[in-house]
């Protein structure tokens, strides 16, 4: 199986010179993910809503690489404030409570835009 680049079509990608997700043979890297819905190109405010974004994007993109969200072998998610991380890992426990990934949660100065909340990224392999 060849390499594939999988893009969201948000500007910043062609930009930043970056995919939304690298897939290469059984694996899919998807890229950090904020709470920006990609339809409506708007971020809203709450930090539970952000965090289900993410979630909806990384599944489309799973999806369209021809993974499932259950594939998800890693996750690593980063919060710009430690008081938000119950709320986001209630979320996270809803998509991935019986997938278990490994995973880490990193409290972190700030995101690239001070708006975003969360940020996700997430390693998949697919499974036999």
């Amino acid at each position: 199986m060849t390499r594939r680049l999988i893009s969201t079509g948000y500007p910043l990608e062609k930009t930043a010179g970056y995919s939304r997700a690298v897939i290469d043979g059984e694996f899919a890297f998807v890229s950090g993910t904020t709470g920006y819905d990609y339809t409506t190109m708007t971020l809203p405010d709450d930090v539970t809503a952000q965090t289900q974004n993410c979630f909806k994007t990384i599944a489309g993109v799973l999806k369209d690489a021809g993974f499932d969200i259950a594939d998800i072998v890693r996750a690593n998610y980063y919060v710009t404030d430690a008081r938000d991380a119950d709320a986001v890992l209630a979320v996270c426990g809803q998509h991935l409570g019986e997938i278990r990934p490994a995973a880490t949660l990193l409290v972190v100065a700030g995101l690239y835009k001070p708006e975003m909340k969360i940020e996700i990224e997430v390693t998949a392999k697919r499974r036999s």
